[in-house]
């Protein structure tokens, strides 16, 4: 028979280990080995909690840092996904920078403070560490960042958004984006169909054109060929004309001279 399979119930909170670090005690029988782990419990939703865990082994340092980070949480306010404001924390050796960021742009931060923050369920945010490298001084910086910051919104009531809000603002956004877009679009295609329209009426214009100095040419040239035949007609009749005179004046000069040389003749013929 095949052993059917317990479904383990989902955990409630997201537990990490941040450090783990071997320490020693001086007793009168000698050195007595341990273990320190730092550990960070949080849900998710806005709430997280740090605690340190020592013990002769790692695991069970691992459960006691566990259970004092659960019995140490915080609400962290939340301004849809991200802080509300700024927040510069000094603790001990360690100096934290929390900003908030835009939607989208997600957890920009270092190992230490990226488990803090995650674990609390803030989703956009901008962090550095500006103190010490150590892990344990940046996460228990972190943690009194976002104290404080829990503190200030408490005393001053800030008023503070959802993720629903955030969402729904972000929605009308997208849509007026989306609307103007489309505005430009049809825009654009009307602005495309008149250039297109003007395009046709200045080829039209231009064939026109064409065409009218074409009609105009050749009747420029019809007309040079009528003229130049005119003229050629003109010059072969004037031509005619020339010749025609020339022998009638030949004809004419013959007749005279033929008449004279008879007038000499016969004048001659008397005075014999």
């Amino acid at each position: 028979m095949m052993a059917k399979l317990s479904k383990q119930p989902a955990k409630e909170f997201e537990e990490k280990v941040i450090q783990v670090s071997r320490v020693s005690k001086k007793t009168k029988g000698g050195d007595q080995m341990g273990f320190s782990v730092l550990t960070v419990a949080g849900d998710r939703k806005g709430r997280v909690g740090v605690g340190l865990g020592k013990a002769k082994d790692v695991r069970s340092a691992i459960r006691k840092g566990i259970r004092r980070a659960k019995k140490r949480l915080i609400k962290v306010p939340m301004d849809g996904t991200t802080i509300p404001f700024e927040m510069t924390v000094k603790k001990g050796a360690g100096k934290v920078l929390l900003k908030p960021a835009a939607k989208g742009s997600g957890v920009i931060a270092g190992g230490p403070v990226r488990a803090v923050v995650e674990a609390a369920g803030i989703r956009d945010i901008s962090a550095k560490i500006l103190g010490s490298d150590n892990q344990a001084s940046s996460v228990y910086a972190t943690f009194e960042a976002l104290k404080r910051i829990s503190k200030i919104v408490r005393i001053k009531g800030i008023k503070l958004r959802s993720v629903a809000e955030v969402e729904a603002k972000e929605k009308r956004k997208l849509e007026k984006l989306s609307a103007k877009k489309q505005r430009q679009t049809a825009g654009k295609k009307r602005a495309g169909k008149s250039a297109t329209s003007k395009k046709q009426a200045k080829t039209k214009t231009k064939q026109a054109k064409k065409k009218t100095q074409a009609t105009k040419k050749s009747q420029k040239t019809q007309s040079t060929k009528t003229s130049n035949q005119s003229k050629a007609k003109s010059s072969a009749s004037a031509k005619t004309r020339s010749t025609n005179r020339s022998k009638t004046t030949k004809k004419a000069t013959k007749t005279k001279s033929k008449k004279t040389a008879k007038t000499k003749s016969k004048a001659k013929k008397k005075t014999k």
